[in-house]
């Protein structure tokens, strides 16, 4: 190691002697010269471009000699240029220092005509970029990379070269004309103001590579620093910089290294926070998107080429590297496991608070195909032999640069001659001239299909066919029919911006042509913003154009922000609604864009000040509010969703999904078999069952069945069923919520299904409709113009509920006393609907459809006078209506049995026909159970009951009851004389009680009744009657006329005792109301 300390030594002095040997020479005064020059012009030219080529050690002596020999004087910028163009193919040290003595030997030649034009040319080269252009190469991030590494490639040299130039005296007092060095001592100054423009400029830390390769090469001559570590003391006399240049220069570097370390530690921070949600997310989802996962990668491979940078300053300027928290295994993946995850970036890029709303518009903005790799390079301007490689160095300086930075730079050699073969190779000309016939009609087609490109994939598909016919012509044409589409399809143009963004990486005059007529636009639509609906529709456009294409990056920020300015200054008419849509189209994007967040921001608060200021109209302000929350939206907590037990979820399946006709028994099975004992499951149970609108609203109806079905196991679940939907039917009208209105009908839906059920009687059903004509007006009596606060005039919502109520169980209530209850409601529900004010049409049309169905005769009302005297009316005659016969008492249970018979029997043929019936499950039965017939056999007669019911209440509508019940006398039991043909059909009863006595004839005539050929055959048989058989018919024939008798006394005295109760029980509720009922003639 110590020998080869000593060499490094010996060559750095080496280096020094030289260095002062050629300062000294350039600070002599220049030698005269005594032989003839040559001035050919053959000669410099050829001088120049030898010098093109390289200024290195190959071409070192040619150009000394040629310098010494011709006159230079005429063609000192053209030299400047060539030599300026030759220092970037000079990698090794040998060619910089031949570089550094053929410039030298310029300067004392030409003198103060040559070196302050070539300093002043060096300071440019060495100018950090613009900022516009950084953010114009934004448009693709790889694209971008090329860039700086080409940049730093050729600034390395020009660094290197100016450095020892200004070592060996070009640069200073010599060069004393230039601004940069007016008042220096030496050139150290130049250099570290040069430095200091790169450095502070540089927001992506892109030149840390050229200030290492500085300090490496010429940290000891400019900052004190040795990198060889290095004990030999220099004294002062033989330094070419002055000390207090140094001082300042190291300081200057030392202070950067701080900024870079405290970027470090924050960077470090954000991978180690993003690797721990990435852990959790990945833990979570059991995947990780690709897309994710690669700018994660680019993320982490940005972060340990920061990290490479710091450790290589750190020890060239002997700085300590800034502590690393580390983080647990457990909260992170590692950076070196190879799990590469989503980035930061993209985190705080998408969702709530990032640039994007979701995933998909990022990656319809951001992730824009490379049509290379589409689309021939011929026909991109790109020579198939392209390649990139990484520069050449030599010694140890050069070698360490290289293993530090991870992007690769482009070789610039032979730059003239490719760019000729780019020229001559490619098809597409750049010309004025029109497309050629055939290309014509392809762009024509081409242009066709752009209104009907409307997905990511047919968009990238034009771009890619156009491609190929590409030239100046074919790009004004298509500028023109981009701006030129449809005023309406605004929608497209979010398509046609993607477009010429991925178009403009391969042919860049086309996003600009695209932007200056838009911004030509603007400005003509700022001449006439008076003009408000005429050009309405190209305002529109023209702002969507602008908001498209900033989100882009085709828009520069300082245009954009321009726009807002514009606006915000002039804050009225159409500038409102101008500005409103940009802000809903692109603030979102400025307000988080790293360059134009703060200047948004500024101007989104001079928005709110003028809002409070001005006066807008409410068309206005809803505009501004809307574009303020649309870019900047309040904040908000993550939506937590709700958990639920297993159970739960296993009863929300079955009731939600797997429920229907054809699989309602197996659903009552498998509910039976749940552990009713324990309190959760009946919870869950009865929130399921008392909250119809939680299922299906076709599904209502299974649900009541199963209600139905439960009842007989656990009657007291579905009792507290019944008052918690009676409680909900009330509680609605109370609040009168409209977000409830759906659930409010589902409930109303499943009161009628249950009385369908018989799990309510028609008591409930009534009392529900009156209470919803009735409820919330005074006195129980809606008037016109009266206003209730749970029930206004232009609130029909209640004529819905009752409608729904009436479709699903009114068609039970017809025929006997519930018939002429209903008609009494439907005469006050007329009422009801005369005090609503303009019934909207779908109302009216229910309130038809309803009434059609029920009662298809009945004459509506016209207006509210003639419905009040009907209702009065209809309160004073309620006694006469209260008289009911007693053969209507079972018109209730007849009506209901024969609707639910009708859905049980549809509900038996669907599961016989659409499904094969399932096997048996093994249910327990306690001893209770088993003390009666098993679930299943009653289940089936109660099936077969229902059934058989509505079949009788069917047959019963056909068929007469006197008729009947002769036919039943004559057919069974005909006694002599009882029956003679007498040619009729019907029997008078009082002449079987007549010819009753069997001694008239002596004999009773029994009709025996056979079947033959499907045909029924009766024949009289006479029997005496002293028989026994005679005897017992006849005395079985009297006792049942007895049971008939009192049978129907009894009937008729319940009948009449239910009538007066219920009248008394409506008076009592109507008194309770302030509403006094009068009966005439009243008595039993």
């Amino acid at each position: 190691m110590d020998g080869t300390r000593d060499i490094k030594d010996d060559e750095e002095a080496a280096k020094r002697a030289r260095r002062h040997a050629l300062k000294e020479l350039n600070m002599s005064p220049p030698e005269t010269r005594k032989a003839a020059l040559d001035s050919s012009l053959k000669r410099h030219t050829a001088l120049t471009k030898r010098a093109k080529l390289s200024i290195g050690l190959e071409n070192r002596d040619h150009i000394l000699k040629d310098i010494e020999t011709l006159t230079l004087e005429k063609y000192v910028e053209e030299i400047a240029t060539s030599l300026l163009e030759g220092l970037a193919k000079c990698k090794t040290d040998k060619d910089i220092w031949a570089a550094t003595e053929i410039i030298s030997a310029v300067h004392r030649r030409l003198g103060m005509s040559f070196t302050p034009k070539f300093v002043e040319m060096l300071a440019q080269a060495l100018s950090p970029p613009p900022r516009n252009a950084v953010t114009t190469q934004n448009v693709n991030l790889d694209l971008q990379e090329k860039e700086v590494a080409a940049r730093i490639t050729r600034q390395r040299p020009v660094l290197r070269v100016s450095c020892e130039l200004a070592l060996v005296g070009i640069i200073g007092k010599n060069s004393a004309s230039t601004s940069a060095i007016s008042e220096s001592k030496s050139g150290g100054e130049w250099i570290m103001k040069v430095t200091k423009d790169l450095l502070s400029h540089d927001t992506t830390l892109s030149s840390v590579p050229l200030l290492i390769t500085f300090i490496k090469g010429y940290g000891r001559q400019f900052l004190g620093i040795s990198a060889n570590n290095s004990t030999d003391e220099i004294p002062e006399s033989e330094e070419l910089v002055e000390k207090e240049v140094r001082d300042r220069f190291r300081k200057m570097c030392e202070g950067y290294y701080d900024s870079v370390a405290k970027l470090l530690v924050k960077e470090h921070k954000r991978l180690q926070e993003q690797d721990r949600r990435n852990h959790e997310a990945y833990i979570r989802s059991g995947e990780i998107f690709e897309d994710r996962q690669q700018a994660y990668e680019k993320m982490t491979k940005n972060y340990e080429k920061l990290l490479s940078n710091c450790q290589t300053l750190s020890e060239l300027l002997n700085q300590r590297m800034p502590p690393l928290p580390d983080a647990s295994k457990s909260d992170t993946i590692g950076i070196s496991s190879g799990e590469r995850q989503a980035g930061d970036e993209l985190d705080s890029n998408v969702g709530r608070g990032g640039q994007w709303e979701d995933d998909e518009e990022r990656k319809f903005y951001e992730d824009l195909i490379d049509l290379k790799d589409w689309v021939p390079r011929s026909f991109l301007n790109i020579p198939e032999g392209e390649a990139e490689t990484s520069s050449q160095t030599e010694g140890d300086t050069e070698a360490d640069i290289e293993r530090l930075m991870d992007m690769t730079r482009e070789v610039d050699e032979d730059t003239e001659d490719g760019d000729d073969e780019i020229r001559s190779a490619s098809p597409v000309t750049e010309v004025d001239a029109v497309v050629a016939p055939g290309p014509s009609q392809i762009l024509t087609g081409i242009l066709g299909k752009l209104p009907n490109a409307t997905s990511r994939d047919s968009i990238d598909e034009v771009a890619i066919e156009f491609m190929y016919i590409n030239s100046k012509a074919a790009r004004k044409r298509l500028v023109k029919f981009l701006l030129s589409s449809q005023k309406q399809r605004l929608d497209l143009i979010p398509y046609y911006g993607r477009l010429v963004a991925t178009i403009s990486k391969y042919a860049p005059g086309l996003a600009k042509e695209v932007l200056v007529a838009i911004e030509e636009e603007f400005r003509y639509l700022q001449r006439k913003r008076k003009v408000v609906k005429e050009l309405s529709t190209v305002r529109a456009r023209n702002t969507t154009w602008f908001s498209v294409l900033t989100k882009f990056h085709l828009v520069p920020p300082h245009i954009i922000l321009h726009l807002l300015r514009v606006f915000l200054d002039d804050l009225t008419g159409t500038n409102v609604d101008s500005l409103a849509a940009l802000l809903e189209g692109c603030g979102r994007f400025l307000l988080r864009g790293p360059d134009t967040g703060a200047k948004t921001a500024e101007m989104l608060e001079l928005m709110k000040r003028k809002q409070t200021l001005q006066k807008f109209d409410q068309r206005q302000i809803l505009l501004l509010e809307n574009a303020y929350y649309q870019c900047n939206p309040p904040e908000r907590g993550p939506i937590e969703h709700k958990q639920r037990s297993v159970t739960e979820q296993f009863i929300r399946h079955l009731l939600c999904d797997v429920l229907s006709r054809k699989t309602l028994d197996n659903v009552l099975k498998l509910l039976r078999k749940l552990h009713w004992e324990e309190h959760e499951t009946e919870r869950v149970l009865f929130k399921m069952f008392s909250k119809p609108w939680k299922v299906s609203y076709s599904s209502i109806t299974l649900v009541a069945m199963l209600a139905y079905d439960l009842q007989r196991y656990h009657s007291k679940f579905c009792v507290d069923i019944v008052d918690q939907i009676l409680e909900n039917v009330r509680h609605g009208m109370e609040q009168n919520i409209y977000k409830n209105n759906q659930k409010r009908v589902a409930t109303v839906k499943y009161l009628g299904e249950l009385y369908i059920y018989r799990l309510v009687n028609s008591r409930v059903i009534f009392d529900t409709l009156w209470s919803l004509v009735t409820f919330g007006h005074f006195e129980g009596r809606p008037l016109p113009g009266q206003i209730s606060p749970i029930d206004a005039p232009d609130d029909y919502f209640r004529i819905r509920l009752i409608c729904t109520l009436l479709d699903c169980c009114g068609m039970c209530f017809d025929r006997g006393s519930y018939k002429r209850k209903l008609d009494r409601f439907l005469t006050f529900f007329q009422l009801y609907i005369l005090t609503k004010t303009d019934i909207p049409m779908d109302v009216d049309f229910m309130i038809t459809d309803t009434m059609e169905q029920l009662r298809p005769k009945l004459v509506m009302y016209k207006t509210f006078e003639e419905a009040a005297a009907a209702v009065d009316e209809m309160f004073e005659n309620t006694k006469a209506d209260g008289d009911d016969s007693g053969d209507e008492s079972g018109d209730e249970d007849d009506n209901r049995s024969a609707v639910a018979g009708q859905e049980d029997q549809a509900v038996d043929d669907e599961q016989t026909e659409g499904r094969p019936t399932s096997p048996d499950h093994l249910v327990l039965l306690d001893a209770r159970e088993n003390l009666g017939p098993s679930e299943e056999e009653a289940a089936d007669f109660d099936k077969e009951f229902s059934k058989m019911l509505s079949d009788a209440a069917a047959d019963a509508k056909k068929v007469d009851r006197k008729a009947a019940m002769s036919a039943w006398d004559t057919g069974v039991t005909m006694t002599g004389g009882v029956v003679a043909r007498r040619g009729k059909k019907d029997v008078d009863r009082d002449d079987i009680e007549a010819n009753s006595d069997p001694n008239s004839s002596g004999v009773m005539r029994f009709a025996v009744l056979s079947k033959k050929a499907n045909k029924n055959l009766t024949r009289e048989l006479e029997i005496p009657t002293s028989s026994a058989l005679a005897a017992n018919t006849l005395s079985a024939q009297m006792q049942s006329k007895q049971e008939q008798e009192q049978l129907k006394r009894l009937v008729l005295d319940y009948e009449h005792r239910e009538e007066q109760a219920e009248m008394r029980a409506l008076e009592s509720s109507m008194r309770a109301q302030g509403i006094r009922l009068r009966y005439n003639n009243f008595g039993s």
